[in-house]
């Protein structure tokens, strides 16, 4: 199946996954709300790294192997961009009061930066440097401002903890999307 083709057959996802802040994803396994604000650097780290891996190592990243998912190399190209969006997002709650964030269509960003055609090194290193730029970011928080408070433009509001954690989520659901383990990187330390 070529890559343009690829693109069209996805059902955009409206849902609204705020959820994931006060219940354990029961596809991914990951319970986002009771990740402590102590871990989310580590935890963030663990996970852009395994996305840099599976880009870097699967010779199978630009199939789909199933027609209703992205592929490895689609699901890591809206990874880095939610990374980079977070990054964004994260210095407006922590530079601005109340900050409302302009909406963000994740299968519009698909489309017009043409996931499926992206040489995945380059996305493994985007990614990757996108997650460092956050880890950095999130250890240098301040403890007053993980309360500050933003919302999305459809209302739902976040603090720079819950969006934090809700981010997590994302990127964690998604390497369930395409590995099938759940919330694997939560076993994982740090040497």
């Amino acid at each position: 199946m070529a890559p343009e083709e690829q693109t069209s057959e996805i059902e955009p996802d409206d849902k609204d996954w705020t959820w994931v802040l006060q219940r354990r994803c029961e596809q991914c396994g990951l319970e986002a709300g009771r990740v402590p604000r102590e871990q989310l650097a580590e935890r963030f780290f663990l996970a852009f790294e395994e996305w840099v891996q599976i880009l870097d190592e699967n010779p199978a990243v630009e199939i789909r192997t199933d027609s209703h998912r992205w592929s490895a190399l689609e699901y890591g190209a809206h990874v880095r961009d939610v990374l980079v969006l977070t990054g964004e997002r994260l210095d407006l709650l922590l530079t601005q009061e109340n900050p409302v964030f302009a909406n963000w269509d994740q299968d519009e960003a698909a489309r017009e930066g043409r996931y499926a055609e992206q040489d995945p090194e380059r996305v493994a290193e985007d990614l990757e440097a996108a997650g460092q730029r956050l880890v950095s970011r999130i250890a240098e928080i301040e403890a007053a401002a993980w309360d500050r408070p933003g919302s999305r433009s459809n209302g739902s509001v976040f603090t720079v903890e819950t969006l934090l954690q809700y981010i997590l989520h994302d990127v964690v659901h998604h390497l369930w999307d395409v590995t099938g383990q759940q919330d694997g990187v939560s076993s994982l330390q740090l040497e």
